[in-house]
């Protein structure tokens, strides 16, 4: 756990070096300017958080004061904590106090890199007290103690036979708790985390809720408390550090390839291969870019995974920006599941699906995953709604159970309206108009009777799935929204059809229906659907 208690301040100030010291951030709170954030000198002065900004100013004339923009701070920290993640493969910002200021890294594994776990945490403080920021961490066998210990105490590596003493004697505020908890507890006379843990838990529970005995249990470790790491967890990766930064797009993808080829041999020598890449670049200023490439079947072919990036590269050219320079690159692959090696022999038939996957998988990196579709078969009667479109990178899904009727290759997307004259009731049509014109029928097979699916609410047909809704970055205007047709609802209380594979004298061949029957109260209409090849 890191705690950088004056981030905002210590971030504006490396941002912007001309702010000058002491230096407070003011919020307006309740129809008042409050002071939510300081720095240590602005802290030495008597200013407080809370305080109002005139009483700040009375106290410090020389005080340098800016209104708080969260978007800019949240989005600041968001960047610095992936960079953390040359440190930790897993990294997050433990955002239930403060939006920032907060980071937790899971170091299980990965602490003998760096000497042991005391001497890890040595060099994550002085590499960053070098850069100008204040902090404060702790080594802990859970977040809650963790969180406690860097807030109220000295740096520090906990050990688990000692985890009990050490949070006995905190503060309840320790526990992550809100204002209006901490005070009542105060009220009740509670002011430290042992006391608090021997009251009776019902009493407790029924005053404070249950989030209180939460965050009690997951300090003490009774219960886990999971984190959400901001970037894809690497099952495997590589990385290359570089002495003098690169900042250059070629020297990037050359790198990504040469890291290709060592990640296809960990892979291979796992018997394993993935579907998803992510590469990590990261700066000199400390921000972390990254491109995500998807693969649709399993695959360690270095070749091909440098390709997707290239191809990605060049999707993204305009929005690449190596800042001060690239000092460490990052390969990592997720997704995994066994992979057998294949062994081609002399009669061995190559099918071409594996050519044609790698094919749909460049043109989706290089166009976007939802500019290349597939047709994927949907188990339903009505024809319209038998079939959608997916990404070509999408799971192999399950066919639905083809019809022994022929269906048509191309279908309408709404049948459209036809006059055509046929015997009553179930005479083969003979003559059909279509959008002015007329055609003579001289062949015809059908009827195949469809009933319409009762089960099935009013749902509007998708063709393709709409994409989810993305939060634009601060300062940019957010996309607009995307074009979804307007295709019409499903009826289920509709009439049954009937349709009709019909050839005109030219050898056009149509797929008509029938919708209803001559023998109801009113006559039934006659619609077209789709083509034959």
């Amino acid at each position: 756990m890191l705690s950088l208690g004056n981030w905002p301040t210590d971030y504006l100030k490396r941002a912007d070096p001309t702010l000058a010291a002491p230096l407070a951030l003011y919020e307006k709170i309740k129809g008042g300017l409050r002071i939510v954030a300081l720095d240590s000198e602005a802290s030495k002065a008597g200013i407080t958080l809370g305080q109002s900004l005139v009483n700040a100013r009375a106290l410090v004339p020389a005080l340098t004061a800016r209104e708080i923009n969260r978007p800019l701070l949240e989005a600041g920290f968001a960047d610095f904590a992936d960079w953390h993640s040359n440190t930790s493969p897993m990294v997050a910002v433990l955002d239930d106090v403060s939006s920032f200021g907060d980071l937790v890294l899971d170091i299980t594994g990965v602490d003998h890199l760096f000497g042991g776990e005391p001497a890890m945490l040595h060099m994550a403080l002085t590499r960053l007290r070098l850069l100008g920021y204040s902090v404060n961490g702790a080594i802990a066998p859970t977040i809650g103690a963790a969180w406690a210990v860097s807030h109220f105490l000295s740096s520090r590596v906990v050990a688990a036979d000692g985890l009990i003493g050490l949070l006995d004697a905190l503060p309840v505020s320790a526990l992550r708790l809100n204002e209006q908890q901490v005070a009542t507890l105060a009220q009740m006379g509670l002011k430290t985390i042992g006391q608090l843990r021997q009251r009776p838990r019902k009493p407790l529970q029924a005053r404070f809720g249950l989030s209180l005995l939460t965050r009690l249990d997951q300090a003490y470790g009774i219960i886990e408390e999971r984190m959400t790491p901001r970037l894809p967890v690497a099952e495997h990766h590589v990385e290359r550090r570089f002495a003098d930064p690169i900042a250059l797009m070629d020297d990037v993808l050359a790198c990504a390839h040469d890291l290709a080829i060592q990640l296809a041999y960990r892979l291979e020598a796992d018997g394993k291969g993935a579907q998803a890449f992510h590469l990590f670049l990261y700066r000199v200023d400390h921000k972390v870019m990254s491109l995500s490439v998807n693969s649709a079947r399993l695959t360690r072919d270095p070749h091909h995974i440098a390709q997707l990036f290239a191809h990605r590269a060049e999707r993204l050219s305009g929005e690449y920006d190596a800042g001060f320079g690239i000092d460490m690159i990052r390969l990592a692959a997720s997704s995994l599941d066994a992979l057998d090696a294949s062994q081609l022999g002399a009669f061995s038939a190559d099918e071409g699906t594996e050519d044609l996957d790698q094919l749909n998988d460049r043109m989706a990196s290089r166009l976007g995953t939802m500019a290349v579709l597939r047709t994927q078969m949907v188990a339903s009667n009505m024809p319209e709604r038998a079939a959608r479109l997916v990404p070509t990178q999408a799971g192999k899904p399950d066919m639905a159970s083809s019809r022994s009727f022929t269906r048509p290759v191309r279908l309408l997307p709404v049948p459209e309206y036809v006059a055509i004259s046929a015997e009553v009731p179930d005479g083969l049509p003979a003559l059909m108009i279509w959008r002015r014109q007329q055609y003579r029928l001289v062949k015809g097979a059908g009827p195949e009777r469809l009933e319409t699916e009762w089960w099935r609410f009013a749902e509007r047909l998708e063709l393709v799935p709409p994409p989810e809704p993305k939060e634009p970055e601060p300062g940019k205007e957010p996309d607009p929204p995307p074009y979804i047709p307007d295709l019409p609802l499903h009826e289920p209380d509709g009439k049954a059809r009937d349709y009709y594979r019909v050839e005109d004298e030219d050898g056009r061949r149509f797929w008509v229906f029938r919708l209803g029957f001559y023998s109801g109260p009113t006559m039934p209409s006659w619609y077209l659907h789709g083509f034959f090849p």
